[in-house]
């Protein structure tokens, strides 16, 4: 029998989340701006676990917790922003700490014909999870907050022909400032971040020394973000703000240095070092190695020699 726990509440509906909220239909049945600014509205009605089938990007006066690096503490007491895409599920984080803030709704059909819907998929802090939250700075509060009301506005408004295009460009604005404001983040946090950067390095040089790769194949960035405890977005963004390269490429660099370590000093053929590494087939490793190092195996193992 299936546990109760496990079943997550959808909502299909931007009317089915003011439903719950006990909030008047939406003014708009695809894009809706929820001002919870002086927690009048009690967001805990919602389902611990639940399911939208629309963007979310939520702002908070405050978010409860504190950022380490090094031996100190970075906490931003401006609140921060929490995002999420359709079909994605949102967890009893919601639950946690102060309620007071905004929280915008799109349904992906909103953006339709226009350019962002295909450009909102690549921003990666959709997927980041709670505790990757962005975290603002009173400047960038206040950045942050005049856009929302720029959206309310406009949403409280009179709607006409150009209603649809201003807020769109407004959401465009909304997502490049978090983008920027990320990238600060990054910076901010660089020694929490070469932190991770020495243990993601570790947990590759462990990988393959212990042989697993022989037994479970090549290491996959979801392996190395569960066991640094960060999602994949957060580990491939936060490697290019340090490196420029993203999680795969750190595996492929790592399997090039383990590869040309055991060309140059074990007498194993190309196959075998392919299968020790975790590869399927030889040719698929054969192909890596002389992508990123312009030798095949062979070529590199005489040129050493």
């Amino acid at each position: 029998m299936k546990k109760e726990e496990n079943i997550h509440h959808k909502f299909d509906s931007l009317t089915d989340v003011h439903r719950a909220f006990g909030l008047p239909k939406p003014l708009h049945p695809m894009i809706s701006l929820i001002n919870n600014i002086n927690s009048q509205i009690n967001l805990n009605r919602l389902p611990h676990s639940h399911i939208l089938n629309f963007y979310k990007i939520s702002y908070r006066l405050q978010l409860s917790g504190k950022l380490k690096y090094g031996q100190d503490y970075y906490d931003f007491d401006e609140g921060g922003l929490m995002f999420a895409s359709p079909n994605q599920l949102i967890g009893s984080y919601e639950d946690n700490g102060e309620n007071a803030g905004y929280s915008l709704l799109i349904h992906p059909d909103f953006l339709w014909n226009y350019p962002l819907a295909k450009k909102i998929k690549q921003y990666g802090f959709f997927s980041y999870s709670a505790r990757e939250a962005l975290h603002l700075s009173d400047t960038e509060k206040a950045t942050i907050l005049s856009i929302f009301k720029l959206i309310e506005e406009e949403l409280s408004g009179r709607i006409d022909d150009f209603s649809q295009d201003v807020i769109i460009s407004q959401i465009e604005l909304l997502l490049n400032c978090c983008n920027r404001f990320y990238k600060r983040q990054f910076i901010t946090r660089k020694a929490v971040n070469n932190d991770l950067l020495l243990k993601l390095e570790d947990l590759l040089e462990e990988y393959f020394n212990s042989e697993k790769a022989l037994s479970q194949g090549i290491p996959t960035v979801q392996y190395l973000s569960d066991h640094l405890n960060i999602s994949p977005s957060y580990l491939s963004d936060m490697l290019r703000s340090l490196t420029g390269q993203n999680a795969q490429q750190h595996i492929h660099n790592k399997l090039i240095e383990k590869a040309k370590e055991k060309l140059s000093a074990t007498s194993l053929s190309v196959n075998e070092v392919a299968y020790h590494l975790g590869f399927e087939h030889s040719q698929s490793f054969s192909k890596l190695f002389k992508t990123k190092t312009k030798l095949s195996p062979l070529q590199f193992r005489q040129s050493f020699n």
